[in-house]
């Protein structure tokens, strides 16, 4: 840093104001953490070194990624703004609060810091009003293993301070109770944890695993902060209610925030009623105490604009509630209540020790300007837009030049993978002497002629007198990358969520489809058991114990006009096994496809190496894994010499079509053609724009080929294919016509083949033959139907969503016609267009009346599917070209639609839709920079179902799990799994439901590759009396969604090892085991010895057992009766062929232990071991 005279970090004093001028865009984290260190350094220096208020969060999140990269060294803590508007009736995320509150709490306890601490803000977080600094910093609890605290006073302490309770803890802010454990979810920690009380003493402190929900390690202590920024106490109620009062008069009878904080519950939103449960309300600055602040370039602008949207929002409020429009009521609160006003806002600065940071350079002759001497670096855009030059090989002169004015070069890229491509590219461009970095000490460290690569998350790069920062982004243009997150696994999730609700419609292997009623426990052998209620046609019931859940699978989505079977009548298993036959009809056919495929030959394609790595370096995001092992074997495929049949499955928008794009510069650049066939013309659009941006500046010449296309241009194009001068088309399925001929077809790409008529499915059956044929498609395919297919069709998953796909906020509130007016114009301020999705068609006509009424300023375009195809495509393609800024229509939204303009989605009657279906919609948007926006809306006066609730609530907690593949290939409601098999699938699917046809089918193709002839046998589930209590009691284990879902994983179990590792998951969950769930356990054992003995039925009592077999067979027959006869009297066969071994069981656990030896041993002889 340039300057005359005493340092800087001297001349910062209150009342004063220093400009700190030539910070280039990427250089304040290095100018930032300078002065962090020498103001830390004064004599006396202040508890916090420096605050720094950005302009808005993304801003904030990159300089807290630069500060990581200058000055790992620093402290640095967070507080960003809350993510809602102003006066909204959503409340700030969980995440954002917790982050907020921990950052508080450490502010009102800091006393003095003896290293350098720095606090990044932001504008909107600045300005606000927040609760008073002794208050937070009384609220927070110390706990620690060894201290007397009843539990009830910290699930208190936890009510008052905004946690909320739920069956199984997975975000932050949630807490769970379950006997003597608890486990909470904390502010501020990465994991959660469990406390396990005995009696008032709290015995441990262990964190856990929010997935497997296992515990880790041990704590010592731990430090509570609250997740809200206000208490709900008899104390603050009472605050509130006269606060209400006085600022709005008496409130009206549906007033719902009224009535919810009198009655002591949260309400969506509330946290914009702020005031008025405080004594009085601090500002940031009074956290920050004398603290130096530095303030970013625009951060003063952003500010005024703030403040003239509070006024714009708090005037559209006060506007509805003078003329109601239906929406619920909504009092707001003046802004000088929430807000700091514009002048104490400047007064406050003025008051500061101020550093304002700008790019520009120092003015003649001014004072109090501190040059910073960092100016901006060189941009490569001009190289990057001419094709005659190669944008490495200005990089390489660039780098030369700089190293020969004496400067360091450091490159910054966003990942380890980018670094190690712009390392191989460098060198393929002869820069040789490379060395990775990864902090600014070692930078300082390395020679200069060495170039240096290091991970930073950084924009634009800078240039100073020692040193010069190239970015990836100044390089290769914009890059779409944020540092991931880790992912979690989803199975048990997923599970809970998606286990059985009452209602649903089932089907049993035996008895075929009825509904599940719920759970109902019976006497069974003088013992209370647990089973399930099941309703069938004429009003018969069937109860079905829970150990043998197994034999029950979802019917699916399609329930509403099922006709329930007759129990004990012929139908169910008529249809069952004309339906196996033909199962195996298709599983046969799909193997032989493959066997044939097997045996031709095609040309093998391999890749050029270097020319390849220059492709990949177009491609603006990080690969993520998924991503790189489906293009890996893609490639892998093409150099084999048989034809490649490789489908790629995928959510929409996770890269499936770079996939597609590295296949098809491998197969152009060995001279072959490729073709592309697309279902509609809009997406045969996108795929010729997207192909030929990247293809620009390579050998390669692309085409397109679909209706949107003039018949002149047509006829050229057919003649481009078969004389060979065209080398890519993009077209829809006109491409399969017999009148276009190909000089050297070597590539097949199909986008979403479940779309295609049967004919064309036909005439691509026959290609497949011949040439490579890679198949996208974004359908989820279920998990046990791909395990099955392997080997018979090539399956790549890419189930990880790109790196930068910013989560959407999702936000589920009753229909408010000023919210939906709000999310609209916002999306159309910054340019965007927004996607409104009704469930029905006659919902729309209702719907276009309230968007003509509300935001008269947006063009409407109207669509539903029963609109003839042609016309939806027009309406779709003037949406894409943005000549309408609401796309409104029922959920054909199709799939493969990527208009990354569109960044709002509404969805109307959100309660009407299925989960999966939710998600799909959801992923519409979110596909650039820009944070997407979702609306879930509910009908504002009446209740929805507690289904519908659960799925919203479980939708807005994914935002953060990237979990949608799974849930789609797991929540079965998608009717069918991408029609592997063609179109006759779904028919069969509504005779036995979703599940069981998927095993059928799974069964059957195992089997054929397997060489058995014969059909499988159906799942059977033995039933075994003990006369013992058997289940999970409901003071164990409290909801029964967790409940139903932990049967279920229990009944798939198959090992004692699995059967252990269970038991240990629950105890640490749960708490101790109780009897009835230790019985539980052992009769799983029992069955699965019953299973592998085939065994069906076991009666125990007091006197003995009495085992029944399986169509009376045993794989062993001659070692069983060998087996009876050296039990001599004990044992013996009755006429009826039942084994009946005599014993004297004096207690419930002797007869338990005993029935397990038996079986056990009788499972060893018929599996040939020594029944040992």
């Amino acid at each position: 840093m340039k300057q005359s005279g005493q340092s800087p970090a001297l001349s910062l004093a209150p009342g004063r104001a220093l400009t700190f001028a030539n910070v280039a865009e990427g250089a304040e984290g290095l100018v930032i953490s300078d002065l962090a260190r020498a103001i830390a350094a004064r004599p006396k220096p202040p508890a916090v070194s420096l605050a720094v208020v950005c302009r808005d969060g993304p801003r904030l999140q990159q300089l807290a990624r630069a500060l990581s990269f200058f000055a790992p060294d620093l402290s640095v803590m967070h507080f960003p703004a809350w993510d809602c508007q102003p006066y909204d009736r959503v409340s700030p995320h969980g995440g954002i609060l917790a982050q907020r509150m921990t950052t508080l709490a450490q502010l009102s306890r800091l006393a003095g810091s003896d290293k350098p601490l720095i606090v990044l803000t932001t504008v909107n977080a600045i300005v606000q009003r927040l609760p008073a600094r002794e208050l937070v910093a009384a609220q927070a609890l110390s706990v620690a293993p060894g201290h007397v605290v009843p539990m009830d006073s910290i699930v208190a302490w936890l009510e008052h301070n905004g946690y909320s309770r739920s069956s199984t803890v997975r975000e932050p802010g949630e807490y769970a109770v379950r006997g003597g454990i608890l486990d909470l979810f904390p502010a501020g920690l990465e994991q959660p944890v469990r406390f396990d009380f005995f009696g008032d003493s709290l015995e441990s402190i262990r964190s856990f695993d929010a997935e497997t929900q296992r515990t880790l390690l041990d704590m010592r202590s731990l430090d509570l902060v609250p997740i809200s920024e206000f208490q709900l106490t008899t104390e603050t109620i009472r605050r509130f209610r006269m606060g209400y009062v006085a600022a709005f008069g008496a409130p009206e009878r549906d007033d719902q925030l009224y009535e919810a904080v009198s009655e002591g519950r949260r309400h969506p939103g509330m946290e914009h009623w702020l005031p008025l449960f405080q004594d009085r309300m601090d500002t940031l600055f009074d956290y920050l105490g004398d603290a130096p602040i530095a303030i970013e370039p625009q951060s003063e602008d952003a500010a005024t604009e703030r403040f003239k949207q509070i006024a714009d929002y708090y005037e559209a409020r006060r506007e509805a509630l003078d003329h109601p429009g239906g929406g619920a009521i909504y009092k707001p609160l003046s802004p000088d209540r929430l807000y700091l006003t514009e002048e104490e806002w400047r007064k406050r600065l003025q008051e500061a020790a101020l550093a304002r940071l700008t790019p520009f350079a120092v003015p003649e002759g001014s004072t109090d300007t501190v040059d910073a001497g960092a100016r901006q670096g060189r941009s490569f855009a001009p190289e990057r837009n001419d094709s005659a030059v190669n944008v490495f090989e200005a990089v390489v002169g660039h780098v030369g030049a700089l190293q020969s004015e004496r400067k360091k070069v450091v490159i910054a890229l966003w990942s380890e993978g980018s670094r190690d491509r712009m390392e191989s590219m460098l060198r393929d461009h002869k820069l040789l002497n490379l060395t990775s970095v990864n902090t600014w000490r070692t930078v300082q460290a390395t020679p200069r002629n060495e170039t240096m690569l290091a991970v930073v998350g950084m924009e634009t790069g800078f240039v100073t007198d020692q040193v010069a920062v190239i970015t990836e982004q100044d390089i290769l243009g914009d890059r779409l990358v944020r540092p991931r997150k880790a992912s979690r696994k989803l199975d048990n999730f997923i599970s809970e969520v998606t286990s059985l609700a009452t209602g649903d419609i089932v089907v049993h292997v035996e008895h075929g489809i009825g509904r599940f009623v719920g759970l109902q426990t019976l006497d069974v052998g003088g013992a209370p058991h647990d089973c399930l209620e099941l309703h069938y046609a004429a009003d018969t019931k069937l109860f079905l114990p829970v150990e043998n859940i197994e034999l029950l699978s979802r019917y699916g989505s399609d329930s509403a006009n099922v006709e329930l079977d007759r129990l004990g009548g012929s139908g169910w298993q008529a249809r069952k096994a004309k339906l196996k036959s033909r199962i195996r009809e298709m599983a046969g056919e799909l193997i032989k496809i493959a066997a044939e495929r097997h045996l031709r030959e095609a040309p093998k394609l391999p890749v050029q190496a270097h020319v390849y790595d220059e492709f990949c370096a177009r491609f603006p995001y990080e690969e993520t894994e998924d991503q790189l092992t489906a293009i890996n074997s893609t490639l892998k495929d093409l150099e084999l010499g048989r034809p490649m049949d490789r489908l790629i499955c995928g959510d929409v928008g996770f890269g499936k079509t770079e996939v597609a794009l590295r296949a098809a510069f491998a197969t152009a650049l060995d001279g072959k053609q490729v073709a592309v066939v697309v279902p509609t013309t809009l997406l045969a659009r996108q795929h010729a724009k997207t192909f030929t941006e990247r293809f620009r500046g390579f050998p390669v010449h692309v085409a397109q080929a679909s209706r949107l296309i003039a018949a002149k241009e047509l006829t050229q194009v057919k003649k481009g294919l078969t004389d060979g001068s065209i080398d890519i088309v993009v077209g829809t399925h006109a491409l399969l016509g017999k009148s276009i001929k190909f000089r050297d077809l070597g590539l097949l790409i199909v986008d979403e083949e479940q779309h295609f008529g049967v004919s064309h499915k036909e005439r691509l059956k026959q290609l497949r033959a011949e040439v490579h044929v890679l198949t996208l498609s974004a359908t989820p395919i279920p998990r046990t139907l791909q395990l099955a297919l392997t080997g018979v069709r090539e399956l790549s998953i890419i189930a990880s969503p790109p790196v930068d796909r910013l989560a959407v906020r999702t936000f589920v509130a009753p229909h408010d016609p000023l919210m939906i007016r709000e999310a609209l114009l916002r999306e159309r301020y910054r340019g965007g267009q927004a996607f409104y999705v009704v469930p029905r068609i006659e919902d729309l006509a209702g719907v276009k009346d309230f968007l003509d009424k509300n935001v008269p300023e947006m063009k409407v375009a109207v669509a539903h599917g029963q609109m003839p195809p042609t016309m939806i495509e027009d309406i779709m393609s003037a949406f894409y070209d943005g000549k309408y800024d609401i796309l409104l229509s029922t959920t054909i939204v199709e799939s493969g639609l990527d208009i990354p303009n569109a960044n709002t989605l509404i969805v109307h009657r959100a309660d009407m839709f299925g989960l999966a279906q939710l998600y799909q919609l959801r992923g519409r948007v979110g596909r650039s920079k820009l944070r997407a926006y979702a609306l879930f809306t509910l009908p504002a006066q009446q209740k929805i179902t507690a289904q519908a609730e659960r799925r919203l609530k479980v939708l807005q907690s994914l935002e953060t799990l990237g979990a949608g593949f799974q849930l789609a290939s797991h929540d079965l409601d998608i009717r069918g799994s991408g029609n592997l098999l063609g179109q006759e699938q779904s028919g069969h699917i509504k005779e036995v439901g979703f599940e069981l046809y998927q095993s059928m089918l799974e069964e059957a193709i195992v089997n054929l590759k397997a060489g058995v002839v014969e059909p499988a046998a159906d799942r059977w589930s033995p039933q075994i009396t003990i006369g013992m209590p058997v289940l999970i009691p409901e003071d164990y284990v409290a909801d029964l969604s967790v409940r139903l879902s932990l049967y279920r994983r229990l009944a798939d179990l198959e090992t004692d090892d699995e059967i252990d590792n269970f038991a240990a998951e629950l105890r640490d969950r749960f708490g101790k085991l109780p009897d009835e769930v230790r019985y539980l356990f052992k009769v799983a054992a029992i069955k699965n010895y019953c299973r592998r003995a085939n065994v069906e039925k076991v009666d125990a009592g007091p006197k003995g057992a009495v085992i029944t077999f399986r169509d009376n067979k045993f794989a062993q027959p001659d070692r069983l009766v060998f087996f009876i006869r050296q039990h001599g009297q004990a044992a013996r066969v009755r006429p009826d062929m039942k084994v009946v071994f005599f014993q004297d069981w004096e207690t419930a656990e002797e007869r338990l232990l005993g029935t397990t030896e038996i079986l056990r041993q009788l499972a060893n002889l018929a599996e040939d071991r020594k029944a040992a």
